[in-house]
């Protein structure tokens, strides 16, 4: 069930009694320093500490562009998010929730507003001509390079990609690309990473992405690639032909290399998420391929890393 979100100045926060004190010490976690770490047209980072705790998990809460009101589930043990899927200059208010036993112990709030539109850069940069003297002295001491962005998986509606940082370090990733209507996009990836999945493309279609690593707020490298989407395809029935029972030879090829896959469950449901674990009793996956239908029946296709054990639908 929708939960309304709090009002700007929830009762709730004003200064505690002795009595709340003292009935909140034994068990308190205390949430704090809810910062916007970065934003672009579309999204924007959050972080935040928790000083004393733990907590079981967290839920994010705002209103988006239409002012409909939005829940992210996040793990306890996180200290940030990216919140997707957000309009260009708007004003959001966050509100970041500490949850333990089911209940809300503690809560922080910050406003930010989204960057504006900005056009996608050509595809031949003007900031990628040679460096004269002056910046390449200033760079050369805190060099970083960044090379070898590949395509691992692609499916229907998403892509991932990978690249390597031979050299140096980076603050933070940033992937731009165009969309199918051929608005610009942009992705902030953390900088210790070296893959990101790509969400909600269309099918058949080609896209160019490009990736910057990011230091001292500024782009230092650039790689970019190519790629065109799987093309549409239904989902399997529910009774698949392929599950029918092998033969001989099929059977005895996958004896060496069997790996088992079981026990799917939920383990936690928002107004527009859904929580998933499962096991892997025997043997390991290369990777999860995770299929369903949305509101409208449109096939989803959500690939997962092969050593994850959950995902959270959005």
């Amino acid at each position: 069930e929708e939960l309304p979100l709090p009002t700007e100045e929830p009762q709730h926060e004003k200064p505690q009694t002795e009595a709340s004190t003292s009935e909140a010490t034994p068990g308190t976690a205390v949430l704090e320093e809810l910062r916007v770490s970065s934003v672009t047209p579309s999204s924007a980072q959050l972080q935040w500490t928790v000083p004393k705790g733990p907590f079981d998990s967290f839920v994010l809460q705002y209103r988006d562009a239409q002012g409909q009101p939005q829940a992210l589930p996040i793990d306890g043990g996180s200290r940030s998010v990216t919140v997707p899927g957000l309009s260009p200059s708007h004003r959001y208010r966050f509100h970041l929730y500490g949850l333990r036993g089911g209940k809300r112990i503690d809560r922080v709030s910050i406003d930010t507003v989204t960057a504006s539109e900005e056009p996608l850069p050509s595809e031949e940069p003007q900031q990628e001509k040679p460096q004269t003297e002056a910046p390449k002295s200033e760079t050369l001491p805190v060099r970083a390079v960044l090379e070898e962005l590949r395509v691992s998986s692609v499916t229907r509606s998403s892509v991932q990609l990978q690249w390597n940082v031979p050299e140096g370090s980076f603050d933070s990733f940033t992937l731009q690309y165009r969309d199918l209507e051929g608005q610009p996009q942009a992705l902030p990836i953390d900088g210790g990473s070296r893959s990101v999945t790509v969400p909600d493309l269309s099918p058949s279609h080609r896209y160019r992405f490009h990736l910057y690593g990011l230091r001292g707020g500024k782009r230092i490298d650039r790689v970019s690639i190519d790629t065109v989407t799987a093309s549409e395809e239904p989902l399997p029935s529910e009774e698949p032909q392929q599950e029918k029972p092998q033969t001989e030879a099929s059977i005895s090829e996958t004896l060496p290399v069997r790996a088992v896959l079981e026990e799917l469950k939920v383990s936690s449901v928002t107004p527009n998420s859904v929580r998933l674990q499962w096991n892997v009793p025997e043997g390991s996956f290369d990777s999860f391929m995770l299929q369903y239908r949305d509101a409208q029946g449109q096939p989803q296709a959500l690939p997962i890393d092969g050593g994850s054990r959950s995902v959270t639908v959005p």
